[in-house]
């Protein structure tokens, strides 16, 4: 597989997002565990070196299968997670903290749950209103001067918080959401990250499951699921996304590709330094996710594919929405 470059970290430009494994989008009836262990040893077998968690997926359980994968073939792969969505002083799950404390008492969980010595890239998975990110970045600056942490992230944070974090410790990636029917940060984004020499990860680089091809109406997704009531996945929001997906579709179909293949090599189309991390937990979804490496789309194509629609509907609901940096 061709590969990526995250600031200095090389990865492989497709990569592995975990978060699934540990039922995030449901209430984790039906989970298999083996079978999201296999489909890790899949990815890395297919060429994948880079596999991506967080202390918040389960949570705790994503980094827990990920190191029961890893075991013994750690030094295959680049492990990232992400701190910040889980409190430490008391506060618990799903209470933003990116405090010194904080960040420092989490990689230690991290550590720990991963069965490894280093992270290779540490993200803030929110940016924290109560803690400058001065202060998040030089705990995060203490750990690398450690060893246990060897690269900085960032995720969903703005032009001016990724300017501010870079000055005080140099970022190396930033995960925000990404696709076909996500393209916001195209604007400002992408830019300052390019001016700064900061990698890009996409996450739900498939539009959370939609651009597969896999739904194609409310009845297709579970009630316990989130995405039951997420802005565009309900009524007339959805009826026009389906139709982004069909012309997807229509564009994979002159190349024999699948809507995902499609929508993977749309994204890879758009730089070496982006390296999208399409989430799954299932061996035959990796094996197709993967084969989108090898798919060269045309000019025409890929231009095509770029002037559709943006999705219809906000990308989170609103308490979601207000936890993005803006």
């Amino acid at each position: 597989m061709k590969n990526a470059h995250l600031g200095s970290i090389e990865v492989s430009r497709i990569g592995l997002g975990a978060m699934t494994m540990a039922g995030t989008y449901t209430s984790g009836g039906g989970l298999d565990h083996d079978e999201s262990v296999r489909t890790i040893h899949r990815a890395l077998d297919l060429g994948v070196t880079h596999i991506d968690t967080a202390e918040i997926y389960g949570p705790y359980l994503s980094e827990e299968i990920v190191g029961r994968a890893l075991h013994g073939r750690r030094d295959q792969v680049r492990i990232a997670t992400k701190f910040g969505l889980v409190s430490h002083s008391g506060g618990g799950p799903g209470v933003i903290d990116s405090s010194p404390q904080n960040v420092k008492a989490a990689v230690e969980g991290s550590l720990r749950r991963l069965g490894t010595d280093r992270i290779d890239l540490y993200y803030q998975h929110r940016v924290d209103p109560n803690t400058p990110i001065e202060d998040t970045a030089g705990a995060v600056a203490d750990l690398i001067a450690e060893g246990k942490i060897l690269h900085f992230g960032l995720s969903e944070a703005s032009a001016q918080t990724i300017r501010r974090a870079h000055a005080v410790q140099q970022v190396s990636a930033l995960q925000t959401e990404y696709s076909l029917w996500t393209r916001d940060v195209e604007q400002e984004i992408l830019p300052v990250l390019r001016e700064l020499g900061i990698g890009f990860v996409p996450y739900s680089p498939l539009g959370h499951g939609l651009l597969t091809g896999g739904i194609r109406s409310s009845a297709d997704i579970p009630d316990d699921d989130w995405r039951k009531s997420n802005p565009r996945f309900v009524g007339e929001n959805l009826d026009r996304n389906l139709r982004l997906v069909d012309e997807v579709r229509a564009i994979g179909a002159e190349i024999g590709a699948t809507p995902a293949q499609t929508a993977l090599a749309w994204i890879l189309s758009r730089g070496d330094d982006i390296a999208p991390i399409p989430g799954t937990r299932r061996v035959a979804r990796v094996e197709e996710n993967i084969a989108a490496d090898a798919i060269e789309l045309t000019a025409d194509q890929a231009e095509r594919l770029s002037r559709l629609e943006p999705a219809a509907g906000a990308r989170h609901d609103e308490a979601n929405m207000g936890t993005i940096d803006q």
